[in-house]
This record gives C-alpha cells, sequence and structure tokens, in this order.
C-alpha cells in the first residue's frame, strides 16, 4: 500500500514521525527528470523528438519508422540507447550529445529546493539514466548545482539503465552507501524496485503517465513505495525541518 506524506499536515503525529524517521538518512538518491524539476516543464519532449531525429539519421528512415523503433527500444531494453547499442552497435557517446543538446529554459528556477536540500541531513546524490551532462545543465538552471555529492549516470552505470539492479549494485558499492539508511525519490514507480529490494526507503513522485505509475508500470499495487508526494520541494522541507 502507497503511504503518502505531507498532505495530513504537520500537527498529524503519524506524519511527524515519518518526518522525524527520514532525517536520520545517511544517503538521499534523486533521480533527476520529472523528478527534480516538475513534468509539466515538458524537457523530455525535447528529448524524445531528438531521439526520432537521430535514429532516422543514422538509419536513413522516416522519423514515423524511428518512432516506431524507439518505442519497441524503450519497451525492450529500458531506453532507447540500450536498444541500439545492444541491437545496432550504436556508439553511446554521439548519441547522448545528440539528445541531451536541448533548451533547459522551460525550468524554473528553485531557491526553495536548494535551501531543502542543503537543509536535508545525510549525502545527496543524482541517479539519472541520463548523462551527467544533462544533469549539470539541468541542475544549474534549478540553482541546486551545488548540493549534491556526484551524479551517476548512464556512463557511469556502464550503460546499463534503470530498473536493472546491475547498476544500483554499482552505485551502492562505488559511494560505499548502507541501503538501509538511503532514500531513494523517483517518479517511475517501476525504478523504485530494485532500490526497495536492497532496503532503501522509497520515494515516488506522483506522476499520471502511464509508464510511471505502480499500477501500469508492471510492478503491481506498488507495496515497494513508502511514500508518495506531488510537491518534491515542499516534502523536502518538512523532511530538512
Amino acid at each position: 500500500m502507497l503511504r503518502s506524506g505531507l498532505r495530513a499536515g504537520r500537527r498529524n503525529p503519524i506524519v511527524q514521525a515519518m518526518m522525524a524517521s527520514l532525517r536520520d538518512t545517511g544517503v538521499w538518491i534523486f533521480d533527476l527528470d520529472n523528478t527534480l524539476y516538475p513534468a509539466s516543464c515538458n524537457l523530455f519532449a525535447q528529448v524524445d523528438r531528438r531521439i526520432g531525429d537521430f535514429i532516422a539519421g543514422h538509419f536513413g528512415i522516416t522519423y514515423e519508422e524511428a518512432r516506431v523503433m524507439q518505442k519497441r527500444f524503450f519497451r525492450e531494453h529500458g531506453t532507447t540507447l540500450r536498444g541500439l547499442m545492444v541491437e545496432h552497435d550504436v556508439d553511446p557517446v554521439p548519441f547522448l550529445d545528440y539528445v541531451h543538446d536541448i533548451d533547459v529554459s522551460p525550468v524554473a528556477p528553485c531557491p526553495g529546493m536548494a535551501d531543502a536540500l542543503n537543509r536535508l541531513p545525510g549525502r545527496k546524490i543524482i541517479y539519472t539514466n541520463g548523462s551527467v551532462r544533462h544533469a549539470e545543465n539541468v541542475t544549474r538552471q534549478l540553482g541546486i548545482d551545488g548540493c549534491f555529492e556526484a551524479t551517476f549516470g548512464i556512463v557511469e552505470a556502464g550503460y546499463v539503465p534503470k530498473p536493472d539492479p546491475r547498476p544500483y549494485d554499482i552505485l551502492v558499492n562505488h559511494y560505499d552507501i548502507d541501503p538501509t539508511r538511503a532514500c531513494m525519490v523517483e517518479d517511475i514507480a517501476r525504478n523504485l524496485v530494485p532500490a526497495h529490494a536492497l532496503g532503501m526507503t522509497t520515494v515516488w513522485v506522483r506522476s499520471e503517465a502511464d509508464w510511471s505509475r505502480p499500477d501500469a508500470g508492471g510492478v503491481g499495487t506498488g507495496n515497494h513505495i513508502d511514500h508518495t508526494v506531488d510537491d518534491l520541494p515542499a516534502w523536502l522541507e518538512e523532511v530538512a525541518g
């Protein structure tokens, strides 16, 4: 069962107990896209279009044909890039450079997020299926680029995307993380399954996208989710106290 936070208010003793337990977190692991900034910014629409354009140009096919290939790769391999690498031995470097060459101005700076992250106890790491360069561009636009110890991107994960469990193990070992004292925050519910299996506290940033929800993402009822939030900056402010 999903357990929601914040909405019940500061005076609710259950909410207060939840917030107090989260303040003992040693490492916070944040997804990037549609998590640290609102999905309403629609940055992924730009990335999505450029992925289709890249495939069309690489294979010399129409954009419509490329879209079919793109979505099949996403379904079968977790990311389009993984499908291109596995099935066609595509070089990931020019792909990532091309698809993340986007306009991040739709993302509004968020001073409240920066303040909450700086007051939040524990280490903070970004874990994204995107590139470090993309994470740097987005966090700089948000004004939170100085809030994180590191970014663990798709290159650092050996180009194996979430929710494959293997890069989670790499992340934990590389940064010497005790999963039982770690909290992972994500907008795609299925990406929290390996985190939960490792013993992490899990936070789902609610999304209505079919591929993000626990009931439509192939992960059942969402019993692997500990907290559900709608407004991440406000929730982090509550946790930071």
